[in-house]
C-alpha cells in the first residue's frame, strides 16, 4: 500500500512519513503541485495525503485532476488555513477527511488506514455550488475546527442536529451557516424562540391552526413549520419547551407530518430540524420537564459550541471581525494594536462572543481616537468590571445568588430542582404582583402565564395577592 504525501513543510512531511510507514505504508512524498500529477500519471496510489497553500497552487482548487486520474482514491486533506470556508471547500471535494493544522499524528495515520480500508471517497452532490468567503463564524481555534468540521458532515443529509452551548456563544449562527451552505439554501430559513412563546400559544405558532380553533382564531394561520417548507427550522432554546409542545414535535419528527390545531388534514413536512439549547437535557428529563424520546429524536448529530473562555486565541480575530461589522453599520472606523488584542484575550467574557460584540461596539463609538491600544482600553475595561462588581454588592447575579442559596438551604438529595423553583417562584411572584398592585390578570399577563395557573402557585407558595393591593 503506498500512500502520495504533498507538503512543503519537511519538518511535517519527515512527522507524517514515519507514522504512515508505522502503519505499514510506503511513503512517496513532494513539495509541489507538478511533482503531484507527474507521480500519479506515472504509478497509482492507495491514497493522497495533500496540504491546500503549496508553492505552486491550491491543493484544494487543483483536485479535479487529481479525480479525473483516480476517481476513487481516497484523499486526506491538511491545512493551516483553519477556517470554516476552508473545511466546507474540503468537504465540497469529497475528500474522506479534513485536518486543520496542528493535528493529531497517530489521528492522521489511523484515518489514513481507515480511507484506504474503504477503498471509496463520498460522492460529491451535483447541487454543491462553491462557497464564498464572508461567512459569520469566526475563529481558528481547536474547538471551532472541531465545530466546523462537524458543519461540513451535516450539510449534504438532512439529519436532525442539536446545537449545544452557553448563552452568547454563537448557536444561531451556526444553524444559518448549515442552512446557507447546505443543500436547502434556497429555501427559508426560520427561527424560532421557544422560550419567549407563552404556552398556551406555542402549538399555534409551530404548527398553525384553522379559522375557529379557538377564541380569536378568525382565520387560518400557517405555523413555523409550514413556513419553512423547503428550507431550515430552527428551534432556538428547546430545554424550555412546554411538554404538551414537546409531545407535538415528536409526534411530527416521528411521523414526518403535522395537524393544525383544530384541524384535521394531515400536512407534510419537508424542513430540516436543527434545535438549540443552553440548559444541561438530561437533568431536565430526570425531573420529568423534558421527553427522553425527543431528546434522542433532536441529538442525531450533537455539535457543542465552546464559551469564548475555551477559545482565547479567537478574541483578536472576533475583535477586529466586529470594529468591520461596527464600521459597516455607521460607527466610526477603528483598528486594534496587538497590546489591546493581548488584553482583550486574558478577559473573562462571561457573556462570551455576545458580550465581547457588545464591548467593541461599545468602544467604537467612545474611543476619542482611531487606533484602540492598551492604554485606550485599559480604563475601559476596569470601568466594566467596576460596574458588575457595584452591580453585584446589591443585586448579585443570578448565579452567586443560586450558590449562595445551595449553601444557606442545604435542600435534601432529591429535592434540589423542585425547592429551587419555589424559592425562586416565590420572590419572583412577589414583585411582579408589587408592580401590578395585586392585580392578578396583569400579573399573569406579565409572567405569560395562565391566570388559573398563578392563582394556583400563589396558593401553593402562600401569597396573598391582597396585600400587594396598592403598592404599585
Amino acid at each position: 500500500m503506498t500512500v502520495l504525501l504533498v507538503e512543503d513543510d519537511p519538518s511535517i512531511a519527515i512527522v507524517i512519513t514515519a507514522a504512515l510507514e508505522a502503519e505499514g505504508f510506503d511513503v512517496t512524498c513532494c513539495d509541489r503541485i507538478t511533482d503531484r500529477d507527474r507521480l500519479l500519471s506515472q504509478s497509482r496510489y492507495s491514497a493522497l495525503v495533500t496540504d491546500v497553500m503549496l508553492p505552486d497552487g491550491d491543493g484544494i482548487e487543483t483536485l479535479d485532476r487529481v479525480h479525473d486520474l483516480y476517481p476513487d482514491m481516497p484523499v486526506v486533506i491538511l491545512s493551516a488555513q483553519n477556517t470554516l470556508d476552508t473545511a466546507v471547500r474540503a468537504s465540497d471535494t469529497g475528500a474522506f477527511e479534513y485536518f486543520p493544522k496542528p493535528f493529531d499524528i497517530d489521528e492522521l495515520a489511523r484515518t489514513v488506514r481507515q480511507a484506504v480500508g474503504a477503498n471509496s471517497k463520498p460522492k460529491e452532490s451535483d447541487e454543491d455550488a462553491q462557497i464564498g468567503q464572508g461567512l459569520p463564524l469566526v475563529g481558528r481555534s481547536a474547538a471551532m475546527q472541531s465545530v466546523f468540521r462537524m458543519i461540513t458532515r451535516v450539510l449534504r443529509n438532512d439529519l436532525t442536529v442539536l446545537i449545544l452551548g452557553e448563552s452568547g456563544t454563537g448557536k444561531e449562527l451556526v444553524a444559518e451557516a448549515i442552512h446557507q451552505l447546505g443543500h436547502r439554501r434556497e429555501g427559508p430559513f426560520i427561527a424560532v424562540n421557544t422560550a419567549a412563546i407563552p404556552a398556551d400559544l406555542i402549538e399555534s405558532e409551530l404548527f398553525g391552526h384553522e379559522k375557529g380553533a379557538f377564541t380569536g382564531a378568525v382565520a387560518r394561520h400557517v405555523g413555523k413549520f409550514e413556513q419553512a417548507a423547503g428550507g431550515t427550522l430552527f428551534l432556538d432554546e428547546i430545554g424550555d419547551m412546554p411538554m404538551q409542545a414537546q409531545t407535538r414535535l415528536l409526534r411530527a419528527l416521528q411521523s414526518g407530518s403535522i395537524r393544525r390545531v383544530g384541524g384535521r388534514e394531515e400536512v407534510k413536512l419537508d424542513v430540516r430540524i436543527v434545535a438549540a439549547t443552553n440548559k444541561d437535557l438530561e437533568p431536565l428529563i430526570n425531573a420529568g420537564k423534558f421527553r427522553e424520546d425527543l431528546y434522542y429524536r433532536l441529538n442525531v448529530v450533537p455539535i457543542h459550541m465552546p464559551a469564548l473562555r475555551e477559545r482565547p486565541d479567537d478574541i483578536e480575530a472576533l475583535a477586529r471581525h466586529f470594529l468591520q461589522l461596527s464600521a459597516s453599520e455607521g460607527l466610526p472606523r477603528r483598528q486594534l494594536t496587538a497590546d489591546a488584542a493581548e488584553l482583550l484575550s486574558h478577559q473573562p467574557w462571561r457573556g462570551n462572543v455576545r458580550e465581547l460584540k457588545n464591548f467593541v461596539y461599545r468602544i467604537a463609538l467612545l474611543a476619542r481616537k482611531d487606533v484602540i491600544d492598551a492604554e485606550t482600553l485599559a480604563p475601559m475595561l476596569e470601568q466594566e468590571a467596576r460596574t458588575e462588581a457595584e452591580t453585584g454588592e446589591d443585586a448579585p447575579g443570578i448565579e452567586a445568588a443560586v450558590t449562595r442559596w445551595l449553601m444557606d438551604a442545604r435542600p435534601a438529595p432529591g429535592t434540589v430542582y423542585h425547592s429551587a423553583m419555589a424559592a425562586f417562584e416565590r420572590p419572583l411572584f412577589a414583585e411582579v404582583l408589587k408592580e401590578t398592585g395585586g392585580n392578578q390578570l396583569r400579573a399573569a399577563q406579565q409572567l405569560g402565564i395562565n391566570r388559573n395557573t398563578l392563582r394556583k402557585r400563589l396558593s401553593e407558595l402562600a401569597l396573598d395577592p391582597e396585600e400587594f393591593i396598592g403598592r404599585d
